[in-house]
Order: structure tokens, then sequence, then C-alpha cells
């Protein structure tokens, strides 16, 4: 403990070291042992043990020596600390945390009632005092003179027990050293346990977030397709179905739907990621330079081959191959390519080697091609050999819940890139949006978004549509007008019908800035009055 006088003979070396040890360790792995090693390294000390109050192990009590004396077997003393040195070669190991003493119900024996009374213990001379002695033999043969327990608290709590045999008899202010390094392992394993517990909820927290981003990621996007729509949904199961595998894939739909970000989420989530996507717009390839663009040419294989050049199949090799607009493709290129298809082999223009290729397809088209497979004008065997897997992406009329998901989306990234400052759908904005059939899909509504954030003053957003032709029914109605003239009940009919159709688009509210009233441009307590006035139950 410190330098041995003769009115105090220390037991433990150094212990302001320990101390200093004790404060620097936050794992309990490392801080028990290094506690139990650094004291038991004294010459006079013959054993040093830690025991910390813990709820037994399924089995553990069957196995205790003492679960006779233990009526509860709820929480009891384990030993998870030893270290020492003996005088005599037993083949014993004192590191070991078996033996007879590894557990000891709380009030049972000397140091079962440390740990219930909270008190410390001292027996300067064990020979003065044989009803703490629980094996006389080892006390004999190891010499031992003296025994010292304190308890390890912590802020009124009782962790565990410090057990410490002696082969002197320590000093009063030894006993008082043994008491604070006591006191400094108690906070030491409080703050250990504590570091170990936030570990815990860190890692459930890091879980948790996982889970609730593939939640979102599931509900509202999918890598680059943005949506809650039940109709997305059904692109984006297609999408993890297929994508683990190698077939052709064809996709449809109109104009704007997103065919090419579908192509990339397949290629994205399949075996080939780490393999380039290459895409082909079909339609914009002029006809003499089909060939050369798939295939390769060997330079001076026609004019202006000024050299050799890799064809799109070469350079997808081991990756994906996008077609968008294959119904594009002249009818011979069809043939070509369809017996690159069926035996994975190129040869560039001007060329006589066979090459290997292992690509993968995937195409896309707004035709209908069986129809036009069925019309001679696209070769049948290329297209069953395309549509091993075909896929139809919804237009964005059929998907109006994804609009303001889409709408937030597009505006935020606008606003970053003309350095705006962030620019607020309104309801109205939405409602706006979603009223609107957009022929151009989310092509045409990601430009009329980007001027819409361009002209946006006071952060208000105001969108021109390129489509401006009035709705069928609206035509159907002034043509009928212009031919005769209406009745008042074919008026009221006609009104009672305009009505229903707001109440139907608000999802039945009549009051706010998305209610029917808003939408039909009257006071709610006028709507209201019509409402009972037609007999209008149900939106």
């Amino acid at each position: 403990m410190m330098a041995t006088t003769e009115n105090n003979r220390g037991v433990v070396e150094d212990p302001k070291r320990l101390l200093l040890e004790l404060a620097s360790l936050h794992q309990l792995t490392e801080l028990l042992p290094l506690a139990v090693h650094r004291m038991a390294s004294a010459p006079a000390v013959a054993l040093v043990r830690i025991w910390l109050a813990q709820q037994p192990l399924p089995g553990d009590c069957l196995r205790c020596r003492f679960v006779a004396e233990c009526p509860s077997q709820e929480r009891c003393l384990h030993l998870v600390a030893s270290s020492g040195r003996s005088l005599v070669d037993t083949g014993e190991n004192w590191q070991g945390l078996d033996g007879a003493f590894r557990r000891f119900p709380i009030g049972v024996r000397k140091v079962g009632r440390i740990a219930a009374n909270g008190q410390s213990l001292e027996v300067a001379n064990v020979e003065h005092d044989h009803s703490w002695i629980a094996n006389p033999d080892w006390i004999r043969t190891e010499q031992v003179k003296s025994f010292v327990g304190h308890p390890l608290t912590h802020r009124g709590e009782v962790l565990g027990v410090l057990g410490l045999f002696a082969r002197n008899e320590p000093g009063g202010s030894c006993f008082e050293w043994l008491r604070m390094i006591a006191n400094h392992l108690a906070a030491a394993i409080a703050n250990a346990r504590a570091l170990e517990q936030i570990d815990v909820l860190k890692k459930r927290l890091e879980d948790e977030n996982e889970y609730l981003r593939e939640e979102v990621q599931q509900t509202v996007a999918f890598g680059d397709l943005i949506g809650k729509s039940a109709a997305l949904q059904v692109v984006t199961r297609q999408i993890e179905l297929v994508a683990p595998t190698n077939s052709s894939v064809l996709i449809l739909g109109e104009s704007g739907t997103g065919k090419e970000v579908v192509a990339r989420e397949i290629h994205r989530h399949s075996q080939r990621s780490h393999k380039p996507l290459i895409k082909v717009n079909c339609a914009a390839i002029p006809r003499e330079l089909y060939e050369s663009e798939f295939f390769g040419h060997a330079k001076g294989s026609f004019t202006g081959a000024l050299r050799d050049r890799v064809g799109r199949f070469e350079l997808a090799d081991g990756g994906t191959l996008f077609l968008d607009e294959i119904g594009e493709i002249p009818p011979d290129l069809q043939a070509k390519l369809l017996r690159v298809l069926q035996e994975g082999e190129i040869e560039r223009v001007g060329e006589e080697r066979t090459r290997k290729v292992d690509v993968r397809i995937i195409a896309a088209s707004n035709r209908n091609l069986r129809d036009e497979a069925e019309a001679g004008r696209f070769r049948q065997d290329l297209f069953y050999r395309l549509s091993v897997f075909p896929m139809e992406l919804p237009p964005l009329r059929k998907r109006p819940e994804d609009i303001p998901l889409l709408a937030e989306h597009f505006v935020s990234r606008f606003a970053r890139q003309l350095g705006r400052p962030r620019l607020r759908l309104t309801t109205a904005n939405i409602l706006e949006l979603q009223r609107y059939r957009w022929p151009g899909n989310i092509r045409e509504l990601q430009h009329t978004l980007e001027r819409a954030c361009i002209v946006a003053s006071d952060g208000r957003l105001q969108f021109h549509f390129s489509d401006t032709a009035p709705p069928k029914k609206s035509v159907s109605v002034e043509s009928k007008t212009a031919d005769r003239v209406l009745t008042d009940q074919e008026i009221r009919d006609l009104e009672a019908s305009n009505i229903q159709a707001a109440l139907k688009a608000c999802g039945g509210k009549v009051y706010g800035p998305s209610g029917a009233a808003r939408l039909l441009g009257l006071k709610p307590t006028t709507l209201n009055s019509r409402i009972k006035s037609f007999g209008i139950r149900d939106a």
C-alpha cells in the first residue's frame, strides 16, 4: 500500500498508480482483472477477489453449494475477478473464476454479509476470530493472517464486494487506502456499465434507424423511384423480383414515365451492378450507323472510320445494355440484334473476328410492341426474346397520390440548383398539380416545376401547363349549350353533378384550403346550403 513502517504494514504497493489506472479504463473485461492483478502483486497479499451482485443464469443455482441458504435465488454475488500466489504447488488456479466460493448468496458468510449490510469488515488476525474461517487448512497452508472486505458501493447501491487475504496484519491507514480503492473501483464499475448500456442503446438506435430508413425506402422511394402509390409499389416489387436474375426485361409505358429510371434501378439491384450500365437511345441513331454503334467497327471499314471503335455491346460486357425506344430499330438490324442475344457473339463492322460478350438487355418502348409485332413492323421472335419479363409503367395521371412527393423532390432540387431559399408548395399548389392530366408524365412535371421555380417571386409558385386545352367534359357541355338552351332542371342537375365531383376530389371536405368550397370558388356556408338543397348525401 505504502512504504512499510513499524506502525503501518502495507499490503498493496503504489495505490495512487492503481487509482489512476482504474480511472483510465472503461470496460469491465479490462478493469476488473487489472484491479486484482495490481493488488495481488504485493508480496504480502495472498489472494484478491471481486464478486459482483448479479442475477443467476439458468442452472447456476443447481450447482451452487449455498443453494440451501439462498431462499429467493434471484440475486447473488458472482466471482468476476481473482488473482493471487500460492505458497505451495497444489495445481489450484487462483486466477480462475470457478471453485467452491465462486458464488455467495447475499447475507451468507462474511462476503455475503458485507454485501447485505454495506459495511466494511477487517479481520486483523484470523487466529483470534475462527468464526470467519471457512477452510482452516487453506489458512494454515497459505499462512494467511488477515482479511479485509469492502462493499463496492455507488450512489447507495452495493454493486459487489472486494475481498483481500493478506499474509500480514495491515495497519490502519492501509485499511483506509483499501476503502478508497474500493470506492474508486465501484465508481469505475458503474461508469463501465453505463458505457456498456449506452453502447447497447446506440446499437439499438442504429438498428431502429436502419429499419426506419428501409421502411421509408419501401413506402416513399425505391432508389430514384419516388412515390407511395399502389401502382408504384407493384413496379418496385417487380424490380425486386427480376433484378437478381439475368433475364431480359421489356419496359413499356408512355413517354416521360421514368423507363430509364426503372432500368437503372434494375441494374443497381442486380449482380452486375459493379459493371457498367450502357444506355442507347435507338431513336437518335442514324440508320447507316446502327451496326457501328451497336457492334463497333475496324479502322478503314468505311469512310470516316479513322480508328477502331468499340461498340455498345462490348462496352456493356459483363454489365447491362439499356436499349431505349427499341421499337425504332430498323427491321434488318433487328435480325442481327436477335442473333447477338441468342449466340452472345458480335462482329465489328469490317472485321471477321467473332467476339464473345455477356450482356443483359433491358429494352424500353412507348409503343405497344405486341401490336407492332402482329402488324409486321417488329420481329415477333425478337419481341418474345426481349419480353421475358415485361413491365408496364403507369402514367402519372393514374398515380396522383405520388404527385406531392415528386413535386417536393423536384422543387427542393431546383431551389438548391438556383441558389434560392426553400420554396413552399401550398395545398392549393398540390391540388392544382393533381387536377392536371400530365400528358408528358413525370418529365412534364419536372419541367413545369423547374419553370415555376425560376419565375417564382416571394416564394410563391405559379404553374403554366403546356396542355391548355379544356377538359373533354367541358367541351361537351359547351357544345350542348351552343346547340340548345338548357332547362332549369338540367342546369340544377349539372350544378349538382359539379358539386359532387368537387366533393369527391376533396375527399368530402367542404372547409379549408383543400376543401370543395375553395375549389368551386364559393363560401363554405353557401356550398353547404346548396348541398342540402340538392339533397347530396355523400361525396
